[in-house]
């Protein structure tokens, strides 16, 4: 089972193995929302279903979603319907990648999490390290890539059943009642400048929420687009942390996204499994006026 990183070599050999595997292609482009699906019909690893941000990992529905922000989790209820409709059942191992350092396929292996299924790994590296690696890829549609979004479920001997959640959701409510009592440490996944509110180009407001930190997730890959070895993501995270309970962080990022990357991150690192902050900067800036922003 694997349940952070796998290697091409290794679901090059769950495939030649027979073994109940799923893969999903999540590739995706914030500024050109259609390239990722081109993307992924020129070149896929073989058999992979393509999972698209806007239409399967965001909710389209803002009264029902678990958060709020740019980019909605979808309920639960709604992802578990999803996974049944590809057929996807509670003894496979999902496998996700994309073409982005982990920012989009990050969110289908924490749902896969907040569901209760454990054994969901990133393809470390993705499309690029399968394809370095000289294995085959297939270009075009997937048949049951369209299921994601029909009302048809597969006919599968068993289901996907919901289990208890392996990951912590937050609120805004949540994040807003911790600030200045010590009880969390957030860190902000975004790139520096918009975290310091030198530019914006997404958001109304520019800035940050006041105390947190900022780890912006490019910066656990290496030069090759791997992550980085645990033991440096440790020692560069206990840095940034500085003495600060490691238990106690919470992640945040544009729309909840591209935070997800230092949640596997720090994971891997081996360090206790952060807290999503799921509505992210987009949702804080924009619910409540009189919440606060700070800047530098």
């Amino acid at each position: 089972m694997y349940t952070t990183l796998i290697t091409p070599t290794q679901l090059h050999e769950l495939q030649s193995q027979g073994k109940p595997l799923m893969v999903f292609d999540c590739s995706f482009d914030l500024m050109q929302p259609d390239l990722g699906v081109q993307q992924y019909q020129e070149a896929h690893v073989p058999g992979a279903l393509y999972v698209d941000l806007d239409t399967c990992l965001s909710s389209r529905d803002p009264d029902n979603a678990a958060s709020g922000g740019r980019h909605p989790l979808p309920v639960r209820s709604d992802c578990v319907h999803a996974l049944r409709r590809v057929g996807f059942a509670n003894d496979m191992q999902a496998v996700v990648y994309d073409r982005s350092g982990n920012n989009y396929c990050g969110r289908l292996w924490w749902i896969m999490k907040w569901l209760g299924h454990d054994n969901v790994a990133v393809l470390d590296g993705g499309l690029a390290a399968w394809q370095e690696a000289g294995y085959p890829v297939e270009s075009g549609p997937h048949p049951i890539s369209q299921q994601m979004e029909s009302g048809a479920y597969a006919m599968v001997d068993k289901p996907f059943e919901l289990n208890k959640p392996l990951v912590r959701l937050i609120s805004t409510d949540e994040v807003a009642q911790s600030l200045g009592k010590g009880e969390c440490t957030l860190i902000d996944s975004r790139e520096a400048a918009r975290y310091s509110g030198e530019e914006e180009m997404l958001d109304p407001v520019a800035g940050h929420i006041p105390g947190a930190l900022n780890r912006p997730y490019a910066e656990n890959m290496d030069a090759s687009g791997r992550l980085k070895p645990a033991e440096v993501l440790r020692q560069e995270f206990e840095a940034l942390l500085a003495g600060r309970d490691a238990s106690r962080v919470t992640v945040y990022c544009g729309s909840g996204v591209s935070a997800i990357p230092n949640v596997l991150a720090m994971e891997i690192a081996g360090l206790p499994r952060p807290a999503l902050y799921g509505g992210s900067w987009s949702e804080w800036c924009t619910t409540k006026p009189e919440l606060p922003v700070e800047r530098g």
